[in-house]
Formats: C-alpha cells, sequence, structure tokens
C-alpha cells in the first residue's frame, strides 16, 4: 500500500491592497495582500494548516512588508 503525504508552504493572494510609495523602489504602486502558510497533506488532500502570516507585496519590485 502507498501512502503519498507531504509538507509544503503555500502562498494565497487575498486581494488588492493599498497604493502606497516603497521604501525600496522609491516608487508608488498598487500592493498585493498575500497570506502564507505551511501545510500537511495526504493524498492531496489538506489535513492540517499552521503558522500563517499575512504580508503586502510591492507590485513592481517585489518587495515584503508585514501587513
Amino acid at each position: 500500500m502507498f501512502l503519498l503525504f507531504g509538507f509544503a508552504s503555500k502562498q494565497k493572494v487575498l486581494g488588492v491592497g493599498q497604493v502606497r510609495t516603497c521604501p525600496h523602489c522609491h516608487n508608488n504602486a498598487q500592493w498585493t495582500r498575500m497570506q502564507e502558510f505551511k501545510q500537511f497533506t495526504v493524498f492531496f488532500v489538506p489535513l492540517a494548516r499552521w503558522g500563517r502570516r499575512e504580508f503586502e507585496v510591492c507590485g513592481i519590485c517585489g518587495q515584503v512588508l508585514a501587513a
């Protein structure tokens, strides 16, 4: 019998963030709200998620800031 299981880090887009100036590239840009979490799967079905964190990503340079 085979048992397929795995651990993975996943990212999920939560939607549009604020328009603001990026501290890295100094451009005004639309930021994207994201959520990252780790999950455990068995037969490609997620059974547990942990380590959730939310952040925003600059649309130009990809700089990440905590939300």
